[in-house]
């Protein structure tokens, strides 16, 4: 099969990589599209290796056809589209996820949309509603919203009746608006503490992808009893810090990974958001955000494009 792997610090093709083994958790996806993340580019330059067990292509998500399932599986047939979340393996022709890692396409959807959800909003949700505890009629301050879980945990804040606020370049404010940020906020120009601080005084949840760069600023806008939730480190991370202001406000910090999770707790993560979102996703309310499409052959030229930050939610690559 073809399948894309990670040589000399690019993302390349392989035209006869061996499919993957079948398993008895297991189904046989038929790949369709998959779409990138910046943990692909990491894995590229030899600086985030997959888990322990997970297959050493790239991509952490895809949507295809199911074309087999094991011995142990019930509840799932050939022939259903699906998508996935895959701790390895999404940028190939076949893939082997465990059936509890599954959801089904809602009907309205096609490959190349469901090829942008998994990753993406699996993240947010987890992050902003499990983690962060997010609540009807608070604040959110969310930055890097114009990326792909940018994108997908302000539609998530907004359904939720959150009011907010983002960060994200001038030419990105309006497909932030668009998704349902209430204030959008550029980074390049202003302090976001500051714009914050003026407008309503402060949040009570910030989900945080940069890390060491915006910790003073992300402690300064939070309110009391306020959560941060680190989940990348884009900036950097190492930070001298005070915890006079953590321990005043009586702050809970907390950080969180979603790739080397357990099984288990993706499967539970997976099912709580099956049942909440993929009815917004049929009736509209969500959307996933695909901004360019691209054939797989082309896997180079779009990982230039993420590395160079063109993009305002998900590359999606078609197999």
């Amino acid at each position: 099969m073809r399948a894309v792997v990670a040589s000399d610090g690019k993302p390349v093709i392989v035209n006869d990589y061996p499919a993957p083994p079948m398993t008895a958790d297991g189904v046989r996806i038929a790949v369709r599209a998959t779409a990138l993340n910046r943990a692909d580019l990491m894995q590229v330059r030899g600086q985030y290796p997959p888990p322990a067990g997970a297959p050493h292509t790239l991509g952490l998500e895809l949507a295809g056809e199911i074309v087999d399932v094991g011995a142990n599986v019930t509840g799932w047939q050939v022939g259903q589209r699906v998508m996935a979340l895959v701790a390895g393996g999404g940028y190939a022709e076949q893939a082997v996820v465990h059936h509890e890692h599954i959801m089904p396409i809602p009907d309205n959807l096609s490959y190349e949309q469901a090829a942008a959800i998994p990753e993406a909003f699996l993240t947010a949700y987890s992050n902003m509603i499990e983690i962060g505890r997010l609540c009807d009629n608070e604040r959110v301050l969310i930055h890097a919203g114009a990326s792909g879980v940018g994108l997908a945990a302000i539609q998530i804040a907004h359904v939720s009746g959150a009011e907010v606020y983002t960060t994200a370049s001038a030419a990105k404010h309006a497909i932030c608006r668009e998704n349902g940020a209430d204030v959008v906020i550029d980074y390049r120009t202003q302090n976001f503490a500051d714009v914050i601080r003026q407008t309503c005084g402060g949040v009570h949840l910030v989900i945080d992808f940069i890390g060491a760069p915006y910790w003073d600023d992300n402690v300064r806008v939070l309110e009391k009893w306020g959560r941060l939730v680190l989940v990348g480190l884009m900036g950097g991370t190492e930070k001298t810090i005070s915890l006079r202001d953590i321990m005043a406000k009586r702050l809970s910090i907390m950080g969180s990974t979603l790739r080397n999770r357990e099984q288990a707790l993706k499967s539970a993560l997976i099912a709580n958001f099956s049942g909440w979102a993929l009815p917004l996703f049929a009736n509209g309310d969500l959307q996933p955000n695909v901004w360019r499409v691209m054939a797989l052959d082309d896997v180079a030229a779009a990982h230039a494009l993420m590395r160079e930050n063109q993009n305002a939610g998900k590359i999606v690559l078609t197999l």
